[in-house]
């Protein structure tokens, strides 16, 4: 039977999960590199591909570090996981400028050699999610638990990185990543990775039915389709901050049907259609020929409103003898 229930506090044997936070002082964990990966469409292949796919993830991780010059990246990962449908690892944070690149794009160049000649029915495309912060790592099971680990897994599901393989080419797009904005204010913006800010697409990223909203960072390093148009790749410079900012604000907004109001002072606003006739809206900001013409509508000649024109009111179809004082109006 655990003695457990025996320990005491102060007495030097509570475990760490067991004591509060904001109780005490206690010495940050060492910050990580977080390293994530997930595959696309992964339920939508067979249910016997699956254990091969979860099986060929951490394989063309290794060959492409290994592609990189970055084997020692690999070797020396801490916690490493399964996610069945992806991959996780801890790494020493002074490799995150060299994962950014030229990994990505070396991760890319082997996943379309390996899509080329794979026999599975959907070639494999990943999403991959790049994140630095304090995380537990002493050797022990449940290690590398935190939130630094659980924003990479939010960034992985969030909508920028999924829209970016959905909206490109599955024959050439085969790499989406997305980055923290400590990873990218430290490796990037840093001036340490061979890669310039500019090719990096500031977005929202934000997860469906998730209580998660981020600043992060795009990468693509292979970009197609609809992806051209935002030039967030490896490959292309950026699009002006202004379009990064207007991307921006449409990702983060669900589509909404767009409404404008049309105003054309002292003129006429046609809504209608013409069969023989003319609606006719007058839409007036101030008084005409003396007087203000509210709610007057032309049908087929006819003239009837509420207001003065010109003075008189006028009332009738056209050919009636028009019956009227100047300076009154009926109603």
């Amino acid at each position: 039977m655990s003695d457990f229930g025996n320990l005491q506090p102060g007495a030097g044997r509570l475990p760490e999960a067991t004591a509060q936070p904001f109780s005490r002082s206690r010495r940050l964990p060492p910050y990580r590199g977080i390293v994530a990966v997930d595959a696309k469409g992964f339920t939508g292949h067979p249910a016997i591909e699956h254990g091969e796919i979860s099986r060929a993830i951490p394989e063309l991780l290794e060959e492409s570090f290994v592609r990189a010059d970055l084997a020692e990246v690999w070797d020396d990962r801490r916690f490493p996981a399964s996610t069945g449908d992806g991959y996780v690892f801890g790494c020493d944070p002074a490799w995150m400028p060299f994962v950014i690149h030229p990994w990505l794009n070396t991760l890319q160049e082997t996943l379309e050699e390996f899509n080329l000649h794979t026999s599975g029915t959907v070639g494999m495309r990943l999403r991959v999610g790049l994140n630095i912060g304090p995380l537990s790592d002493r050797g022990r099971d449940f290690d590398g638990n935190g939130t630094a680990r659980n924003d990479t897994h939010r960034l992985l599901d969030s909508r920028p990185v999924k829209d970016a393989l959905a909206t490109s080419r599955a024959s050439v797009t085969h790499v989406a990543a997305i980055l923290s904005d400590r990873c990218y204010q430290d490796a990037v913006l840093g001036g340490y990775t061979g890669r310039h800010p500019d090719r990096f697409l500031k977005v929202a990223a934000t997860v469906e039915g998730k209580p998660f909203e981020q600043r992060a960072w795009l990468f693509v390093p292979s970009p197609s389709g609809d992806l051209l148009g935002n030039r967030a790749s490896g490959d292309e410079r950026a699009e002006s901050a202004s379009t990064g900012v207007a991307q921006e604000a449409a990702a983060a907004s669900p589509a909404r049907t767009a409404r404008s109001t049309v105003q054309a002072d002292r003129s006429n606003v046609n809504s209608g259609t013409v069969h023989g006739g003319q609606n006719i809206t007058n839409v007036l900001s101030g008084p005409v020929s003396g007087g203000v013409v509210q709610g007057g509508v032309v049908r087929g000649g006819s003239v009837r409103g509420i207001g003065s024109v010109g003075g008189d009111y006028v009332e009738g179809n056209k050919g009636d003898t028009v019956h009227g004082d100047k300076n009154g109006y009926r109603r």
